[in-house]
């Protein structure tokens, strides 16, 4: 049986879900699409032979869609989610799972009241790469974990993204759209957070597009594009987080998991593969080592055929509201206690959900 995903948003990162919706997903089939720009709708439904609804609402009132699947931009997923779950639709949003942490709580409490299932992005955590890593720490490769060091440092997104100025305002900055990846990745591998501090600024006033079609459009920057955030975890292991905007260049690990017994480098959160680097003292250096789960390649949209799959099956997703509004909490904690000057107590709870497990047919999940 195929349950079928009502998109709103087509923009961008649109092309990569359909994609894979299309080709990889066996149990999964696009009813439609709408974006509130008809150019957008029209060039996805001549491309893919889809239906197009007039607005979300007609997309919210067709008992064939099951999953709403939220491609909006962060300011705009209130608005979507929350009229989706009234519509007794299940919901998967794209990260985060609100732009502040009171819109994220709001969808949630939303979707527990009205029974249905919400899920969200990143699912990269359920790729090959942070799959195959979260079994090396499990089985105690590094022994016990102690501390992790994560780093996303970028000069921005002017110089090549078609319409940057969204990361600059409500919602947008380095920690909001970058973060959920990385944050999401460490609570996967080292489990909840119990209490974070942070440091935020953001160093320049303005942006320059220097991308096309908005070459030469100044953008104001009204978030932090500087962040570093301090993570204590429930396990007692330590953990940094440095996000921004404004480095040009760097030569620093992406995630790096410390343990008793050993050290793992650990791939980029933003892929869903390798390469992956373990280090053992017996060893005396890095090793590359395999990956052992499957979907190595970008297969956006994992998250969303898992969560699918437990509808059908009326087990747990494993890209859980749980899971989005705890990182969601980290997230705005560290931007809070950069402007109180405090340490911040991490509320929202989240258990981690069970591992991948490898199907025989690619595309069908457990």
């Amino acid at each position: 049986m195929k349950t079928k995903i009502g998109i709103v948003g087509c923009g961008a990162i649109s092309g990569i879900y359909l994609t894979n919706i299309t080709n990889m997903f066996k149990e999964l089939e696009i009813a439609g699409v709408c974006d509130l720009i008809d150019e957008r709708a029209d060039k996805v439904v001549a491309e893919y032979g889809l239906r197009k609804y007039k607005d979300m609402h007609e997309m919210f009132a067709d008992p064939e869609v099951d999953i709403v699947l939220n491609i909006t931009r962060p300011y705009e997923h209130l608005e979507v989610s929350m009229a989706a779950i009234a519509a007794g639709k299940h919901v998967y949003t794209e990260k985060p799972l609100g732009a502040t942490y009171e819109e994220g709580k709001k969808i949630k409490e939303a979707a527990a009241t009205k029974g249905v299932k919400l899920g969200g992005a990143p699912d990269t955590f359920l790729g090959a790469g942070i799959q195959t890593c979260r079994k090396l720490i499990d089985d105690g490769y590094i022994g016990e974990p102690v501390g992790a060091t994560a780093f996303m440092t970028c000069r921005g997104h002017e110089s090549w993204h078609p319409d940057p100025a969204f990361y600059y305002q409500f919602g947008g900055g380095p920690m909001m759209d970058m973060g959920p990846y990385y944050i999401t990745a460490l609570v996967n591998l080292l489990g909840p957070i119990k209490t974070v501090s942070g440091l935020a600024k953001a160093s320049f006033p303005a942006r320059t597009i220097t991308s096309e079609p908005h070459f030469g459009t100044v953008v104001d920057v009204e978030v932090p594009t500087n962040i570093m955030g301090q993570l204590q975890f429930a396990s007692g292991a330590m953990g940094s987080i440095y996000t921004s905007f404004d480095v040009h260049a760097a030569n620093l690990p992406i995630i790096e998991i410390y343990g008793s017994e050993g050290t793992l480098s650990v791939p980029d959160p933003n892929t869903f593969g390798g390469p992956i680097k373990l280090f053992r003292p017996e060893h005396g250096g890095f090793m590359e080592f395999p990956l052992t789960f499957g979907y190595p390649d970008n297969s956006r949209g994992l998250g969303l055929a898992d969560m699918a799959k437990a509808i059908q099956t009326s087990r747990a997703h494993r890209a859980s509201d749980d899971l989005t509004f705890h990182v969601l909490e980290v997230m705005t904690s560290i931007e809070r206690s950069a402007k109180e000057n405090s340490i911040l107590e991490i509320k929202a709870p989240y258990q981690r959900t069970a591992p991948m497990v490898n199907m025989t047919l690619p595309g069908v999940l457990d």
